[in-house]
């Protein structure tokens, strides 16, 4: 028991040493030859990686190493509050066994120009079970070399408790009808779950699984028996951006859509896109989106995990130089951030924007952030345009830290597509 109890303190005195500095706990792909992560219920692809306490469903994990041969990798969850940041808890307080197992199932690409393996996994698992609501820090290194660590990722724990009740509108505190939506959502719970709703809850608002511009709330407008409100906060008011734009890469044989033609230089496919517009000035058209997300699928094999090729796909925007900023690709494939494999590059002689990625075969949804210097936040305006009638998905996760307790739990989450 002693032994215990030793082990247990000198893991909560480390816990907190690592709280002194900020851990960059941003999703992001390490290693170069790691592609197409993807984290989603088995159930729903498009929906957030959310695994709701006590449910049939799980979360499923899946990535390719592009290599002819096989590596033996491993995974580790952490447990993080609210704002990512790693909280004071052990492993053993959070999950069953070790919060580490080794990726059993994986199979090599077959037919396919590029070599690679899918792996695949599920949480939880035979191996672990999570004990604590909230954040989760997932990452995979190399078996034989935990150092290397190949990518690490977001997902999260429900107890889903609470109801969260999300609207969003275009007719906002600042304009009606024009370039904004604004969101506003309720808490509803049983009386007695929650003692102190101005000073216990976090909520946490993201567009699109965007990450750049989500928001952090910890103050609710009003608080009445039962619920707590959130209205009329100027941080809820999003630039309504426009509707995300669609390629199909499913047959390397016949025209996809967005796709200007696929040709075959050695030792990729290549996907030559269609030159897109700035869309800033055009009128909304609606377009049945992904809200940003992606699927892997080749039209003609039955196995699309393993049968997909990867293309180099060229994607172009006819615009103007512009400067004082970056212009980045953006979506879920990159891991909703504007990231430095997705900045685009101004061409002279085509005058174009250009980016060149090596992409899976698949349906992805996509669009162009302007990002001024010296922000981090991507802007829709400039590019796409902000459109009230556009279609967003907002997501709402409420956090719970009652007095005493060590750790953000997560007691529920609401989604909206809307906006109008």
């Amino acid at each position: 028991m002693k032994t215990f109890l030793f082990t247990v303190l000198c893991g909560m005195l480390l816990a907190g040493q690592a709280m002194a500095q900020a851990v960059n706990t941003l999703p992001q792909v390490l290693d170069s030859k790691v592609k197409s992560v993807q984290i989603a219920p088995s159930s729903n692809l498009y929906l957030p990686p959310i695994y709701v306490m006590g449910s049939d469903d799980v979360l499923n994990i899946t990535f390719d190493y592009l290599d002819y041969d096989v590596h033996y990798l491993r995974y580790s969850v952490r447990h993080c509050n609210a704002n990512w940041q790693p909280s004071v808890l052990v492993p053993s307080e959070y999950v069953s066994g070790f919060n580490e197992a080794d990726i059993t199932d994986y199979a090599q690409s077959n037919s396919t120009f590029v070599h690679y393996y899918n792996y695949n996994f599920t949480l939880p698992n035979a191996d672990m079970q999570f004990y604590k609501s909230g954040n989760y820090l997932l990452t995979v290194y190399e078996q034989e070399n935990p150092e290397k660590v190949l990518f690490q990722a977001r997902l999260a724990v429900c107890e889903n408790t609470v109801a969260v009740h999300v609207d969003a509108t275009s007719r906002t505190d600042v304009d009606y009808n024009d370039r904004h939506q604004q969101v506003s959502f309720t808490v509803d719970y049983k009386q007695g779950l929650i003692a102190d709703p101005y000073n216990e809850l976090t909520a946490v608002v993201s567009q699109n699984s965007r990450l750049d511009n989500e928001v952090y709330l910890t103050r609710p407008f009003m608080v009445s028996p039962g619920q707590v409100t959130y209205d009329h906060n100027r941080s809820l008011i999003f630039p309504a951006g426009n509707e995300y734009r669609r390629i199909e890469t499913v047959n390397l044989h016949s025209l996809n859509m967005g796709v200007e033609r696929v040709q075959y230089f050695e030792p990729y496919y290549h996907a030559t896109l269609r030159v897109d517009e700035v869309r800033a000035a055009s009128p909304y058209l609606y377009d049945k989106t992904q809200h940003g997300h992606f699927t892997i699928r080749n039209a003609e094999s039955d196995y699309s995990a393993t049968e997909s090729d990867y293309l180099v796909t060229h994607f172009s925007l006819d615009c103007d130089r512009m400067t004082g900023g970056k212009i980045y690709v953006q979506g879920a494939f990159t891991q909703g951030l504007p990231a430095a494999d997705c900045e685009m590059h101004y061409d002279q002689p085509s005058g174009t924007y250009t980016c060149d990625m090596l992409l899976k075969q698949g349906a992805y949804n996509y669009q162009y952030l302007w990002v001024p210097n010296g922000s981090s936040v991507g802007q829709t305006g400039p590019i796409e345009g902000d459109k009230y009638q556009t279609t967003n998905e907002y997501l709402v996760k409420v956090y719970d830290r009652p007095s005493g307790e060590r750790y953000d739990r997560l007691i529920g989450y609401g989604i909206n597509y809307g906006g109008k």
